[in-house]
């Protein structure tokens, strides 16, 4: 493993321009192929979990299943509604709309109860995850309809309408974020390097390597279905890792070239950096790769989407960092030598680069606690991040569904004013029954009185007459219950549990050989949530298992493998703690520009543990690495983590500082749950490196000296300054 990042910078180094054309053909070919192909896109089936999903499999076996339905309203733009001005709206509506090919049908105009209110309700044709694509024409034809009756408030709203307001508003913030975190970015990398075309580096590589996995993954897409998030995953994540890696790698380098002093040339240098840093890229892609995949074993479409993103941008920036980026650095180190040269001749002076500084008074400040009194520092700093974890002990889930979108979507504007005006929109439970078609009308009885029974329970809309559907072979019949609560409620959730633990059991559940269930979008949110809950122990079980083992294998030390997970826990749980303290009450709504659910998104936490568990090895690797080689230097146990850490130190907080950025600007975000998700990260990330690798991970080395290495301290070197293999002291 060690060999192999020096052999390919060896020849990437020798064959500079094949390795840079090679590497953006590659970044062209994928994204080409991606675009040709195409995304297969998740279909409703695919996320279908639980009880729901069970239901919602019966009901379209049937024919009855939920198809995407609009809900046009119609209003009066001052006083009260001419009835007879609606009434022309509506009519003029219903025409223009059945002559859409997009249509399947429209129903006949319903209005409200204090008559101030018209709707019209359209169904599209094709499954329920299509009408986004299928809702533009639909949009397009109210507002002419609204501009034909300019008394009128004319407006729609719906799943489908809703769907496409959320993707154009996830399209601007990523816009926006960008905007951020590109010049934060190169501000940071500038600060680092003093230098604009060493700055720029990192960020070309680490966007190329963002557009290769776009492409990647639309291909990966026809394995795995594209539930869209994939790509928010890889924006996230490629331009922290891929800044990261390319970071570490210059960093090195720059050391090297300062320590050589003009003795070696740039191909001399672009190796020694491979032999270390390129080895720890290596291992902490790898890290992350393997902690990354034990979301798959989630079965959840959505968190095998945010996998599939995750691994190919992890490999492809890795690859960048150990392919064209030595190619880079000999080509820019060539021309720095040839000016050089070239001042020489001319007789000037040659200007030689000042040795950099390895670290900073502000990192040695912060590391003297843990070097004089580590006990004290180790103490002090895990009660702090166990204080912080302490919130996280009242962490509630909940599945973060329509009603929890940001008003600034049009559609979800009116769709308050849609549920005001009709109360019985809000929430509608799906009662699915499956038998034999001679027990059809046994069936429906059953329903029937079903319906009766939850109407005379308050939680349940009685003004909604429950409504029984048979499928044409008689095999599935469907009742629908209308609940004037909205979805995440704590009113909404309990008629769920009345029909499942009560209603049902009682009349259709005492039918012999019938097969039952309850869905809807209560349902789906609840089982979906369950379902998520019953897989996290095996997830984190697999991921605290894998990266225990990477990390064994990495460094040969079986103690150093339980630190690295113990510190890993610690920091997802204060910044788990953090996440709730911030986002589960309400006090911080202002400041952070959100609307509190009361509870975290159900796909956080896990997400939280299994990326945090995979970036933190970026940090664990390279500071862990710095001090496993200053013991093969010779260096003892204590005085080489106080020389690792302090050499590390500047270069590991510039690319928190970079990821801190990246996450940071998620919290900018509209949607809930990727101001949570951002938050988390940035949070995570910023403990990580400066209380973990600060403070927490010297202080526990220091104390524990020789015997964190256990069960074999790493061996000296022979000759600890350069690898003896390929080191060329000419380029050409």
């Amino acid at each position: 493993m060690s060999q192999l990042p020096v052999q390919i910078a060896r020849w990437s180094a020798r064959h500079a321009w094949r390795a840079t054309v090679g590497w953006f053909v590659f970044v062209i070919l994928c994204l080409g192929i991606g675009v040709a192909v195409g995304s297969h896109e998740a279909t409703t089936e695919d996320y279908r979990v639980g009880e729901a999903g069970r239901a919602e499999a019966i009901a379209t076996a049937g024919g009855l299943q939920q198809k995407p339905t609009e809900q046009i309203i119609i209003h009066a733009r001052s006083g009260p509604l001419d009835a007879a001005a609606a009434a022309s709206a509506a009519q003029d509506l219903t025409e223009q709309m059945r002559k859409l090919p997009e249509v399947d049908s429209v129903a006949a105009p319903v209005r409200a109860k204090d008559g101030q209110v018209v709707r019209v309700a359209v169904v599209l044709k094709g499954p329920e995850l299509d009408g986004k694509k299928n809702v533009v024409p639909l949009l397009a034809q109210t507002a002419k309809v609204r501009d034909r009756h300019p008394d009128l408030v004319v407006e729609e709203t719906g799943s489908p309408s809703i769907s496409k307001g959320v993707n154009d508003q996830r399209g601007k913030d990523l816009a926006l974020s960008e905007r951020i975190t590109l010049p934060v970015t190169l501000i940071t990398l500038l600060i680092v390097f003093g230098s604009v075309v060493m700055a720029g580096v990192p960020l070309l590589l680490a966007l190329s390597s963002i557009a290769a996995a776009l492409g990647l993954s639309m291909i990966a897409s026809h394995v795995l279905p594209d539930p869209g998030v994939g790509t928010n995953m890889i924006l996230l994540i490629g331009l922290a890792v891929g800044v990261d890696y390319t970071l570490f790698y210059l960093k090195r380098e720059r050391e090297e070239r300062s320590r050589a002093g003009g003795r070696l040339s740039s191909q001399a240098l672009v190796e020694l950096a491979a032999a270390t840093a390129g080895r720890a890229i290596v291992v902490s892609g790898l890290a992350v790769i393997v902690s990354t995949a034990t979301l798959y074993l989630a079965t959840d479409v959505i968190f095998s989407s945010l996998a599939t993103g995750t691994i190919l941008v992890v490999a492809v920036a890795m690859a960048s960092s150990l392919t064209v980026l030595p190619a880079l650095l000999v080509k820019i180190g060539s021309r720095s030598e040839l000016r050089a040269a070239r001042r020489a001749a001319r007789g000037k002076p040659v200007r030689t680069k000042r040795a950099e500084a390895e670290t900073g008074r502000g990192f040695v400040a912060l590391l003297r606690p843990a070097q004089k009194h580590p006990a004290l520092t180790l103490c002090v700093s895990v009660l702090v991040m166990l204080a912080l974890a302490a919130p996280a002990l009242g962490l509630k889930l909940v599945d973060p569904g329509k009603d929890t979108f940001s008003r600034g979507i049009p559609a979800m504007q009116v769709y308050d004013r849609l549920n005001t005006a009709f109360p019985e929109l809000l929430v509608k439970h799906v009662v699915v029954a499956r038998c034999t078609p001679d027990r059809a009308a046994e069936v429906r009885h059953a329903l029937a009185d079903l319906g009766r029974r939850a109407q005379a329970d308050p939680l349940f809309a009685r003004d909604a007459e429950p409504t029984v559907r048979t499928s044409p072979d008689g095999r599935v019949s469907v009742l629908e219950l209308a609940v004037p609560f909205p979805a995440p409620s704590p009113e909404a959730i309990a008629s769920l549990d009345h029909i499942r633990k009560d209603y049902l059991p009682a009349t259709v559940g005492r039918l012999s050989g019938v097969e039952t269930g309850v869905s809807g979008d209560v349902a789906r949110g609840r089982d979906y949530v369950d379902h998520e809950n019953g897989k996290l122990p095996l997830v984190i079980g697999f991921l605290l298992l894998a990266t225990f083992v990477m990390t064994v294998w990495a460094f040969r030390s079986v103690v150093i493998g339980l630190i690295g997970v113990a510190l890993n826990l610690l920091s997802a749980g204060a910044s788990l703690g953090l996440l709730v303290a911030f986002f589960q009450g309400t006090w911080a709504e202002d400041l952070l520009a959100f609307h509190s659910l009361g509870a975290i998104a159900s796909r956080v936490p896990l997400f939280l543990f299994v990326i945090l568990f995979g970036l933190s090895m970026d940090y664990q690797v390279f500071v862990v690495s710095r001090i496993q080689e200053a013991m093969r230097n010779g260096m003892p146990a204590r005085e080489a983590v106080v020389d690792g850490i302090s050499r590390s130190a500047k270069v590991v907080t510039s690319a928190a500082i970079v990821m801190v950025t990246v996450f940071g600007a998620f919290v900018a975000l509209h949607l809930t749950e990727m101001k949570q998700m951002g938050f988390c990260l940035a949070v995570a990330v910023l403990l990580d490196a400066v209380v973990i690798r600060l403070m927490v991970l010297p202080s526990l080395l220091l104390l524990l000296g020789e015997r964190a290495w256990w069960p074999a301290r790493p061996a000296p070197r022979a000759h600890a300054s350069v690898p003896a293999a390929g080191l060329p002291q000419n380029v050409g």
